[in-house]
C-alpha cells in the first residue's frame, strides 16, 4: 500500500486508529460507516460504541464472576445464565461486523485482536458440548485493552514509549546489577543452608536460596525462618541489604529517563539507535552533549539541533 493511502487513513492530530491499515478501509456506503463506528475512535458514535462495549465486557465478567459464588449460582443461576448468553449474543453479532465491515476479514481474524474476540465467544458455545468450559469467559477482559483507544491516552503511551527506551538504554547496567544479586543470594544462601541445617527448615540449597530470595527482597512469608543466633544476624544483614538493592535499579532508569528529557529539551536527537552507545565499542552512559567516546575515544554521532520553530521530530 502506498504512503499517501497509509496518510489518509491516519486521523489529525497524529492519532493512529485501532484497525491496522492492513485491514482495509471499505470503500463509502454502509460497510464504511459500519467500520467507521467500530474501528474508529475520533467520531461521535464511535466513542460511544467503544464505551458501550467496555461497559458490555465488565458487565459480562461480573455475570461470570457472581456466577462462581454457589449462594448467588443458587438463587440466581437462571438469570445469570440468561444474561451470560445475552453477552455471548451481542459479542457475536460484534464480532461478525468486524469481519463484513474491513475488506481483508481474515487478516482481522488472525491478528490479535481478531482472535481475542474469537475467544471471547466460544467458551459459551463450548460449554454446550463440553460442560466446564465456560470457566473460560474470563478472557473476555484481555479485550479492555481496547480501553487505551477509547480514551486516546496520546501522552501516556509517549511515555511508555520513554520508559521502553530508559529500560533498554539501562539493560546492560541492570543485567550485571542482576547477577551481583544472584551471586549474593547463592553465596548467603548457601550459607544458611551450612548454618541453620535441614533440621530448621533449610533443607538443601535451592531451598535456602528461595529464602534469601523472599528476604533479601524484604517480602518474609515466614514459611522458613532461621532459629540460631547466627542465622538471625544473617537474615538482619540480608534485609537491611535489600533496602539498598531496591533503590538501585530505581536509580539507573531514573538517570536514563532524565537524560532522555534533557535530550529533548536540549533540541538533540539521540546520538545513534542505542541512544548514546558508542558504536565503536559499544560503550554507553555518556555525558549530555559528548562527541567523542569516553572508552575508545570514537566519535559520536550528534544530530543537529532541530531548526528554531519546528517541532522536534525524535519520537
Amino acid at each position: 500500500m502506498k504512503a499517501s493511502d497509509r496518510n489518509q487513513d491516519r486521523p489529525a492530530g497524529g492519532y493512529v486508529p485501532q484497525a491496522p491499515v492492513s485491514y482495509g478501509k471499505p470503500p463509502p456506503g454502509l460497510r464504511r460507516h459500519l467500520y467507521d463506528i467500530i474501528f474508529e475512535a475520533d467520531t461521535t458514535a464511535g466513542r460511544r460504541f467503544d464505551i458501550a462495549l467496555v461497559f458490555a465486557i465488565l458487565l459480562s465478567i461480573l455475570v461470570v464472576v457472581l456466577d462462581s459464588v454457589p449462594d448467588l449460582h443458587h438463587d440466581y443461576g437462571d438469570a445469570l445464565n440468561i444474561a451470560e448468553w445475552v453477552f455471548t449474543g451481542l459479542f457475536t453479532v460484534e464480532y461478525l461486523a468486524r469481519l463484513v465491515c474491513v475488506q481483508r476479514p481474515w487478516r482481522y481474524a488472525t491478528g490479535f485482536y481478531g482472535l481475542i474476540d474469537l475467544l471471547a465467544v466460544l467458551p459459551s458455545y463450548f460449554s454446550l458440548m463440553v460442560p466446564g468450559t465456560e470457566l473460560l469467559l474470563d478472557i473476555r477482559i484481555l479485550r479492555l485493552l481496547r480501553v487505551f483507544r477509547i480514551f486516546k491516552l496520546t501522552l501516556y503511551i509517549e511515555e511508555y514509549t520513554r520508559l521502553g527506551e530508559a529500560l533498554s538504554a539501562s539493560r546492560r547496567k541492570i543485567m550485571v546489577f542482576l547477577s551481583v544479586v544472584l551471586m549474593a543470594i547463592l553465596i548467603l544462601g548457601t550459607v544458611m543452608y551450612v548454618v541453620e541445617g535441614p533440621k530448621n527448615g533449610y533443607t538443601s540449597i535451592p531451598v535456602a536460596m528461595y529464602w534469601a530470595t523472599v528476604t533479601m527482597t524484604t517480602v518474609g512469608y515466614g514459611d522458613i525462618t532461621p532459629h540460631t543466633h547466627l542465622g538471625k544476624a544473617i537474615a538482619s544483614f540480608m534485609m537491611l541489604m535489600g533496602w539498598g538493592i531496591l533503590a538501585v535499579p530505581t536509580g539507573i532508569v531514573t538517570a536514563e529517563i532524565a537524560a532522555k528529557r534533557n535530550d529533548r529539551r536540549s533540541g538533540l536527537r539521540p546520538r545513534n539507535v542505542a541512544a548514546g552507545r558508542c558504536a565503536a565499542c559499544g560503550s554507553a552512559g555518556h555525558e549530555q552533549g559528548a562527541r567523542f567516546c569516553k572508552d575508545c575515544g570514537a566519535a559520536l554521532a550528534v544530530a543537529a539541533p532541530a531548526p528554531q520553530g519546528q517541532p522536534d521530530p525524535s519520537p
